[in-house]
């Protein structure tokens, strides 16, 4: 099932996608829920971020490349991780597909993009094993960790590098028949794919962050843990539009703009 959260004459709903049309129900995926009865084709409805989460987790530098990425854009010697550690993201970064990522006029030009699989939690979720954690998962979906990377480098934490307004496009909806296996994550800009990579090819899976997670804190139902990238990311530019493609989930497309409307910093 597809599910998505949209707007339609002022209202929002929950909805099962089928083909092109979004089947409207009464209730929530997180929850009880029955059909209403009410059927609209998808193109007519404004989609919105599938799920506003109690708590907005994200896995750092849990791929290999993108650790060694980093490494050298510190100029240093890359050091894979030796334990699952999570971080925290704001709500208030949240954009659905469609919407613009707004770069701020003040920011420098190394604004990147990171394309990160989303596991989005159905149920509440405590001391859970690595075998029984993905049953806690409801499905999944695809966030976009934009950054900006001389805030990153410069403040004492990451509240603006990775947290601006904007800075976390999620959707388009949450898939949850998806073989993580056979997941390939692709990003293009402007129509040009710039990387391609096994989606599930993680240093530490999302079963194991989930479990390991468990042992210290409750998940809940619409909680989401972004899962890290691959890679090194191009910098994004006003005028870019940034698609990421997850098989089996579909594509996040949002443009980019600069709030003062210009290409690069003066």
């Amino acid at each position: 099932m597809r599910w998505v959260r949209y707007t339609v004459d002022g209202r929002t709903s929950f909805g099962l996608v089928d083909a092109d049309r979004v089947e409207e129900v009464r209730g929530s995926p997180f929850s009880s829920y029955e059909p209403s009865g009410v059927s609209r084709p998808l193109s007519e409805v404004r989609l919105l971020v599938p799920v506003i989460p109690r708590t907005f987790y994200a896995a750092g530098l849990n791929y290999a490349e993108h650790v060694r990425a980093e490494a050298a854009r510190r100029g240093e010697a890359p050091h894979l991780p030796a334990a699952a550690d999570i971080g925290y993201r704001a709500n208030n970064a949240l954009i659905a597909h469609g919407e613009p990522i707004v770069i701020p006029a003040d920011a420098s030009d190394e604004v990147e993009y990171e394309a990160e699989i989303v596991a989005v939690i159905g149920r509440e979720t405590k001391n859970v094993s690595e075998v029984e954690a993905l049953d806690a998962v409801l499905g999944y979906t695809i966030g976009n960790d934009v950054s900006e990377r001389t805030w990153q480098r410069s403040d004492r934490s990451m509240w603006r590098a990775k947290n601006t307004d904007t800075f976390k496009p999620m959707g388009p909806w949450i898939e949850t028949e998806l073989y993580l296996d056979a997941a390939r994550t692709r990003v293009r800009v402007n129509g040009e794919q710039t990387i391609e990579f096994s989606t599930n090819d993680m240093l530490f899976s999302i079963a194991h962050y989930i479990a390991r997670m468990s042992r210290y804190l409750t998940l809940h139902p619409g909680d989401v843990i972004w899962m890290g990238t691959e890679g090194k990311s191009p910098t994004i530019a006003h005028g870019d539009v940034v698609e990421i493609e997850i098989t089996g989930i579909g594509v996040l497309r949002n443009p980019v703009v600069r709030a003062d409307g210009r290409h690069t910093m003066s």
